[in-house]
């Protein structure tokens, strides 16, 4: 059934969805969830800009979630999967063009030395811990509170009460015996990060972190704790695997490996590797990837991996990222925006504050610190968001529709719409 947008509006949409799909959306943060209204409904994306059932255009700082860091549509990526369209959709069978993106990820970044490509986040980071595991023989995997990791049912866990180190898993139909092989720990403490590893160190395979934590607000980590994490992991034999499915590429050519110097044994990607398509990959060093069927026994496997769609998509975009010197454009564009935002909400004397890293935001309540850790989120922050996010909405911008996700900057975002943008928000803001 074809529907006519030009007779519909999205509350009518959204009534249809709840009909059919689990609170009428297929990933939860797109349902409007806290903010009493219905999601808008889309039809259209170019450039900045989205394009409701009602025909209203919206700039747009949501990007997917961060896989369209040149917009969306960009004429050079659009021209590549056309032509990829009209070539073949999907094989399951060898093929040129992941072998063409894997070639250039490997001679770009030197620690990437094998990788295999997957269809999501969710599924590199699966992939990644059951390398870890069996290259160890080792069983519990360590990760921190406030970072995601996809839906992997043993990473959906959270702190537990007592001891450090101890969890509860965070969604329902996660037994207890899968949340009790992950062990949580709070980021930036390294007393609570040696405490977990004093008890635990002999039994952990890996730990894996966001190195710019982007999934519960924007909680950018001191150099320090990163070092420090990475020793410990050397020290115990354990794994350390970077969860780059945001940072990577997006907040520069080689990710937070190259931003902090520290070389993690695996790597985990997403989104711009597959300029907007569905995309996944894990990968590292060669000894460790040697472990994967059918060079080893570690078994993983997909009938859509490395869609060739996605492959072109991909490599057309991190090309021209790299020919446009697109990383430090972003960071120059992003640092205005920010300063325009800082400065509005500073004149109307508002308890708001934005923080940024390279072209990711986020905008939150007041706090006397940098916020490093989910405990240092203000209490206030989902109000505080909801109102700003409404009211920008109304006025034409698009932001994520949750107080702790970030918003991304894009090459289509220019500076006269990003000045543009940051009017309408502070205007928002009260």
């Amino acid at each position: 059934m074809h529907t006519n947008t030009n007779t519909m509006n999205s509350e009518e949409l959204f009534q249809r969805a709840l009909k059919v799909a689990p609170g009428g959306v297929h990933s939860p943060v797109r349902s409007f969830k806290g903010l009493d209204r219905a999601p808008v409904f889309f039809k259209e994306a170019h450039g900045a800009f989205l394009t409701s059932v009602e025909n209203k255009k919206y700039i747009d700082f949501c990007q997917s979630f961060g896989p369209l860091i040149l917009g969306h549509r960009d004429p050079e990526v659009a021209e590549e999967v056309h032509r990829m369209v009209d070539t073949a959709w999907t094989f399951g069978a060898t093929e040129i063009y992941s072998l063409e993106l894997a070639e250039w990820i490997t001679s770009t970044l030197p620690f990437m030395e094998k990788l295999r490509f997957v269809s999501s986040g969710t599924e590199a980071v699966m992939s990644a811990l059951r390398v870890a595991r069996a290259a160890t023989g080792r069983h519990k995997i360590l990760k921190f509170e406030g970072c995601y990791h996809g839906h992997v049912d043993s990473l959906l866990v959270k702190a537990g009460s007592g001891l450090a180190g101890t969890s509860a898993s965070s969604s329902a139909g996660i037994s207890a015996e899968v949340a009790a092989l992950t062990l949580v720990t709070p980021l930036n403490d390294e007393e609570k990060l040696a405490e977990v590893f004093h008890n635990h160190g002999h039994e952990i395979a890996a730990v894996i972190i966001e190195p710019l934590p982007a999934n519960y607000g924007l909680l950018v980590q001191r150099p320090e704790f990163l070092q420090k994490v990475a020793a410990i992991c050397k020290a115990n034999n354990s794994l350390l695997i970077f969860d780059e499915v945001i940072s990577g590429f997006r907040v520069g050519l080689g990710g937070m490996v190259e931003k902090t110097g520290i070389q993690p044994d695996l790597v985990t990607y997403g989104k711009i590797i597959g300029g907007g398509f569905p995309v996944g990959c894990y990968g590292g060093k060669a000894e460790l990837m040697n472990l994967v069927a059918p060079s080893g026994d570690v078994y993983q496997a997909g009938t859509l991996s490395a869609n060739p769609i996605g492959m072109r998509a991909g490599l057309t975009t991190l090309k021209k990222m790299q020919r446009l010197d697109g990383w430090n454009v972003l960071e120059q564009r992003t640092s205005k925006f920010v300063k325009a935002l800082r400065d509005g909400f500073a004149k109307k004397d508002l308890p708001i504050q934005i923080d940024h890293s390279a072209s990711l935001f986020w905008i939150h309540g007041h706090s006397a610190e940098v916020i490093r850790t989910i405990e240092q989120i203000p209490q206030n922050q989902a109000a505080t968001f909801k109102g700003l996010f409404l009211r920008s909405l109304d006025k034409g911008v698009y932001l994520a529709p949750n107080a702790y996700e970030v918003g991304f900057v894009s090459m289509a975002h220019t500076d006269e719409l990003l000045q543009q943008a940051a009017q309408i928000i502070i205007e928002s803001a009260v």
